[in-house]
């Protein structure tokens, strides 16, 4: 096996593409590297990026059946993005109308954290680093 290089991108089917193209661009403050409307699918995919990095894609898919997420269920359990401030994160998202959980420390950390749900209820985090 040759050695891995790092974490490519994470893919994600939203159920409203509009909805969650705003929620990780305009909330989340995601870049938009690339979208792509594929007329043979009905579908459009969209790039975002940290820092010029590509980290996420976002895919429309009509119709697309609903995942399980409470009580979690087996898979990905969450993704977590890393911000300085856990604090001023959460009063951020509050003022865009999100809920958060309560401030957690991480126990074998020490580090801060939160939980919040995208617009298809996926769970997200932040940590503080």
């Amino acid at each position: 096996m040759p050695p891995l290089l790092g974490l490519h991108h994470v893919a994600l089917i939203v159920s409203d593409y509009e909805v969650s193209k705003r929620f990780y661009t305009e909330v989340i403050g995601l870049e938009i590297l690339a979208e792509t409307y594929r007329a043979a699918r009905d579908s459009y995919k969209l790039d975002l990026g940290i820092n010029g990095q590509y980290v996420i894609e976002l895919f429309s898919f009509p119709s697309p059946p609903p995942r399980p997420s409470y009580p979690e269920a087996a898979g990905l359990r969450h993704l977590a993005f890393a911000v300085p401030d856990v604090a001023a994160a959460i009063r951020h998202l509050e003022q865009h109308g999100v809920a958060c959980e309560p401030i957690r420390i991480d126990e074998l950390t020490g580090r801060r954290f939160t939980f919040f749900a995208d617009p298809d209820g996926l769970p997200l985090e932040f940590y503080e680093v």
